[in-house]
């Protein structure tokens, strides 16, 4: 029998054996069996049974396989090895058999693999958002098989499932590495090899587990693992004796082996013990020896001694194992990551596995919770960055500033969290609606607002709805299935007929409403995206109740195939529930109150995070309802739904009149579109249509918008509230009319309608300029001849995107610009002669003449429309017409393109060329000029091309030390026609150069040019002259040559103001072609000499450079 001591024991409990029959000799138990230090496989006698009767509770009895029927004795040990400590059983029987101590150590230890793979892994079904095989950092350690923690680790480890601890354990299970494996009492003890790997040597790893009551209480294991969760060899362990209990020695605990022995062979067992370890514990024996040798020693005064293997006392706490040190470890690991991406899902891994043990009524949940929480608040950084200003992410800023609102009017956390304290389960309404299938009230008849039950007398439940739903969400996380879809049917038959009473509120007021044309929202804070889930937790509830596979879901073989990866699951319409109508189910009350919840209309909440959330809780909705297969009684619940959520005015967010910061409805709107189309096109696109709008835009608001006392700020006209996630919501409202305009091709009607949509409602250029596309694609699709009147909508649209980028900056616009000529094009010949003729509303005059006018004229689109000679000429006179209007308005962009395009018709080309001409003076530059002469030279006009040059000329200024400038070719290209034309051109063309140009060296290459041939060379005709050179002392070449001389005698001047001794030697580079200018002149020694000699004297400072002047020049 064991009794309790006094003082904390170092191991479970303290064990004696008192009271013994007269008949029983020293050593020997009343009513015991065997030898001293007797075993027996853990299977003993019932071991068939035993065997068998597991594996039937674990659900993997083959098929068309018998069994033996289960002894009491083994029914008897296993309730009470789950219920009852061991203690307790010592004290209630004075005499325990061994058989019945045998049968109770073997059926205490654990019998489930799914409780050994929930601490060894994270969560493994396909509740968990994060993905199964997601594992944190510390697990990436424990898959590794090292000490300490590693947060690097994660990706990889979460990349490659076969590292998680589970499945390593299964792994050295499998391949023989288990070894050594004994238990004695509520101890397993066990040895495991790790195999070699490329840089590891074979390791040989010490397991021990402690247990009680089905539940692994401790472990220990010498491969060091600091982990939340048991590592690899743990697992292994734990696996063995589950799954192969009859080749486990089992013994009882050691306290009851010991009192077998009588006082000789108890000297040899502590004296062999003492050999066998004496470096490790003979201190610790000594020390012992003398405790219990002194009388008045303190282990004296306890009755008893521990036993590590006798199991837990009366007083232990029931639970797994769970490093609780670690789990505060990890979590300040994941926060001083800070903004690492990978922290945030980590910590969302942590509070899965919070849900997932709490489903599973492990106490262990809730402190894990705990303890996570008080590493949150004990995190320094918080108050630290309050008090600093230090920027944070926009979801801990505003978790933060709302902890401290109290005087903000909407509901904060902090708020929630004191409510979430104040609630209760206490009210009798509730307990019988979550405790009975049978509770009605088919007398009731109250039919007011919050009537407990309704018109079939079925019950309701009337909370802030989120608040309700959270109750449903409790009672699934900690494995309450059937209540929580009990009070989760009560709900969503409580929104239905709120519903319904909403409609006739509306309907009775709906004239007066319409009149005023304001809206007073009737939810502020939205279901969808709300922190609590109301919805997703109504949905997923429900799912789960009619799922094809639920039973079968919960069996251990189902679960170890769905380790790592989520279930392909498959839904039906179940036989209906009591309090549900003929025909529903559960999967029609999941898919209606998902309608509801996406279909009301709420505010758009505040912050970048919550707004994150309305749009990703939708989008994730969404994608489950998507999962489900339409069929017949489902599109009822669309239909109703959807003419529900038109007529419901204020109370819905498809109403006629919202809002104007109502979340919109694009992405929901198009999932019903989709839905309904193939069953009721009508419906769809009504719903559709009612969708595009995006009220937020617009430039002024409904004064019944200030409903909303907090927001007035943000309803004033023309001031757009603060939406982050606006350009989302934008391309979403884009996305839905793609998806009306594909449904639409080929009816009319339809796309006249939709186009009207997107002309109102979308005010983002750029996607516009997408829907202009996509219908472009979806009219031309090359298996079907074009959709003309899909043409026209694009072509409408791409009009719409030029008017609306015409004055504003857009780097698209000239890929605009080109795809509507394209779009125009493809309608024909009418639509590019309407887009020509009103061109100044839809493009620049450069654009016009560069990419309109010139495709429109060009082989490729003559050949395209298949035009005959009159439709090619009406069409040109319409580019030519453009053209010249173009250059009217925009000469100095426009001229060139122009002439390009006029100069097969003399009039409008000589029409062009006077715009050029009386545009010189004034608004054209130098280069402009220059580039038009060049074209008309290259035409066969050098005459006009010479005035163009002489016109260029008087705009050009090039300074001394220009010689780089980019017009110098244009320079000596226009002396060079001028010289080409004769010597009167080039008499009149040398006084603009001198006046333009003050470089010496373009000068000097001008001047010899003239030299080398006679003017006139090539004449206008083409015919070459004889002329004889030009002289240098004669007009027009005496004046070029003066002004070369004279700016080499300035620009030296000028270098020497400034120059260094690093540039001594390109200065006398210089002066040598200085000096051969002059030498053209026939006294030109004479002067280059007094030139030398006046910089000497002047410059005379500069003795260095002096030097290099005279061994140079003289």
């Amino acid at each position: 029998m064991a009794e309790r001591g006094q003082l904390p024991p170092p191991a479970k409990r303290l064990c004696c054996r008192p009271g013994y029959g007269p008949g029983c000799r020293p050593g020997q138990r009343a009513g015991g069996g065997g030898g001293p230090g007797g075993g027996a496989l853990c299977a003993g006698p019932s071991s068939a049974a035993g065997a068998a009767a597991s594996s039937s509770s674990l659900g993997l009895l083959p098929l068309g396989k018998t069994q033996s029927p289960e002894s009491l004795l083994d029914i008897a040990a296993r309730r009470v090895a789950e219920k009852w400590p061991f203690q307790r059983v010592e004290e209630r029987f004075e005499r325990i058999p061994e058989p019945v101590q045998r049968r109770i150590v073997y059926w205490s230890f654990p019998r489930s693999e799914r409780e050994i793979c929930m601490y060894s892994s994270f969560n493994t079904g396909a509740d968990d958002p994060g993905g199964a095989a997601a594992v944190s950092s510390s697990s990436a350690v424990s898959a590794a098989g090292g000490a300490g923690t590693a947060p690097g680790g994660a990706a990889e480890a979460a990349a490659d499932e076969s590292r998680l601890p589970f499945r390593r354990g299964i792994a050295l299970l499998d391949g023989g590495c288990v070894d050594n494996v004994l238990q004695v009492g509520f101890h397993l003890s066990g040895t495991v090899t790790e195999p070699a790997m490329q840089s590891e040597p074979e390791t040989v790893c010490n397991v021990a587990i402690s247990f009680d009551r089905c539940k692994i209480t401790s472990v220990t294991c010498s491969c060091g693992n600091k982990d939340i969760f048991y590592c690899a060899h743990v697992v292994a362990l734990s696996l063995y004796r589950i799954r192969k209990p009859d080749q486990v020695k089992l013994h009882l605990p050691i306290s009851e082996t010991l009192f077998q022995m009588n006082r000789d062979q108890l000297q040899k067992f502590v004296q062999y013990l003492i050999t066998v370890h004496h470096t490790e514990v003979l201190p610790t024996a000594q020390k012992l020896a003398d405790e219990i040798l002194s009388q008045n020693s303190e282990i004296n005064q306890v009755h008893g001694a521990p036993d590590p293997t006798a199991g837990a006392s009366i007083d232990d706490e029931n639970c797994w194992h769970l490093d609780e040190e670690q789990v505060q470890e990890q979590v300040k690991i994941f926060l001083s990551q800070g903004g690492y991406h990978g922290s945030g899902k980590q910590l969302n891994l942590l509070f899965a596995k919070v849900r997932e043990m709490l489903k599973m009524r492990d106490s262990n949940g809730a402190r894990m919770l705990t303890l996570i929480t008080e590493q949150f608040m004990a995190d320094p950084r918080l108050a630290l960055w309050r008090q600093q200003g230090t920027a944070m992410t926009d979801k801990y800023r505003q978790l933060w500033d709302e902890l401290d609102s109290s005087n903000r009017p909407h509901r904060t956390v902090f708020t929630r969290a004191i409510e979430a304290c104040d609630l209760h389960w206490q009210d009798s309404h509730l307990q019988h609606i979550i405790s009975s299938d049978l509770y009605t009230n088919y007398c009731y008849h109250d039919d007011t607002e919050n009537s407990l039950f309704d018109s079939h007398g079925w019950p309701l439940w009337h909370e802030h709805v989120p608040t309700a739903c959270a109750r449903v969400d409790a009672l699934r996380s900690h494995g309450y299935p059937r209540e929580a879809l009990r009070l989760a049917i009560a709900i969503v038959n409580t929104l239905r007929r709120q519903q319904q009473k909403q409609l006739e509120m509306f309907r009775a007021q709906k004239k007066e409403l319409l009149h005023k044309g304001v809206t007073s929202i009737t939810n502020l804070e939205g279901w969808v995206g709300h922190p609590l889930d109301p919805i997703g937790t109504l949905f997923s509830s429900l799912m789960e109740a009619c799922r094809v596979d639920d039973e079968s879901f919960h069996g251990f073989s189902d679960f170890m195939e769905n380790m790592g990866q989520c279930k392909s699951l498959e839904y039906q319409h179940l036989p209906a529930h009591k309090f549900l109508e003929e025909g529903e189910s559960y999967l029609t009350l999941a898919v209606e109150v998902a309608l509801i919840g996406l279909g009301q209309q709420r505010i758009m909440p505040d912050g970048l995070y919550a707004q994150e959330k309305v749009c990703r809780n939708e989008e994730q909705l969404i994608s489950k309802l998507q999962e489900i297969e339409l069929d017949d009684t489902l599109v009822k619940i669309f239909r109703k739904q959807a003419v529900f959520l038109l007529e419901a005015g204020p109370y819905s967010g498809l109403g006629e009149v919202i809002h104007r910061e109502s979340v919109p409805m694009h992405t929901f709107a198009k999932y019903l579109f989709t839905s309904l189309l193939p069953h009721d096109a009508e419906l769809a696109y009504k719903t559709a249509l009612r969708a595009m709008r995006l009220l937020v835009l617009e430039s002024t608001a409904p004064s019944g918008d200030m409903s909303r006392p907090h927001h007035i700020a943000s309803v004033v006209p023309n001031r757009y509230p603060r939406w982050f996630t606006l350009s989302h919501i934008e391309s979403q409202q884009c996305e839905l009319a793609s998806t009306m305009l594909t449904a639409a091709k080929g009816d009319v009607r339809r796309l006249e309608t939709v186009l009207e949509s997107i002309q109102k409602n979308i005010h983002s250029s750029s996607h516009i300029f997408k829907l202009a596309q996509d219908a472009f694609k979806i009219a031309t699709l090359m298996d079907s001849l074009p959709d003309i009147t899909l043409l026209k909508v694009s072509l409408e649209l791409g009009l719409q995107v030029m008017r609306m980028t015409l004055s504003t900056l857009n780097w698209r616009r000239r890929e605009m610009v080109r795809w509507l000529v394209t779009c125009a094009t493809e309608v024909g010949v009418y639509a590019l002669d309407s887009i020509m003729q009103n061109w100044f509303t839809l493009f620049t005059p450069t654009e016009a003449t560069s990419i309109v006018a010139t495709t429109v004229m060009s082989n490729s689109t003559i050949v395209r429309l298949h035009l005959d000679c009159h439709q090619q000429e009406k069409l040109a006179g319409s580019a030519r017409t453009l053209a010249l209007q173009c250059a009217m308005k925009d000469p100095q962009n426009c001229a060139l393109s122009a002439l390009t395009l006029c100069e097969k018709d003399h009039i409008a080309f000589e029409t062009a060329y006077q715009i050029v001409l009386d545009a010189a003076t004034t608004g054209m530059s130098y280069s402009q000029l220059f580039t038009i002469a060049r074209y008309m030279e290259h035409r066969g006009y050098p005459m006009r091309a010479y005035k163009l040059a002489t016109l260029a000329m008087t705009h050009l200024n090039l300074s001394y030390n220009q010689d780089t400038h980019p017009a110098i070719n244009d320079v000596l290209w226009a002396c060079a026609l001028s010289h080409s034309l004769g010597k009167n051109e080039l008499a009149a063309i040398i006084p603009l150069v001198v006046k333009s140009v003050k470089c010496a060296t373009v000068l000097s290459d001008i001047l010899r040019r003239c030299t080398l041939t006679t003017p006139g060379m090539v004449g206008l005709h083409g015919r070459r002259n004889s002329g004889k050179l030009m002289s240098l002392d004669k007009a027009p070449l005496r004046q070029l040559l003066d002004a070369t001389i004279g700016a080499y005698i300035n620009t030296t001047h000028s270098r020497l103001t400034h120059i260094s001794p690093r540039h001594y030697s390109e200065f006398i580079e210089f002066l040598s072609k200085a000096r051969e200018t002059f030498l053209m002149a026939h006294d030109g020694h004479i002067q280059f000499t007094q030139f030398i000699d006046n910089l000497k004297q002047i410059y005379k400072g500069k003795k260095k450079l002096m030097m290099l002047v005279r061994e140079r020049f003289g």
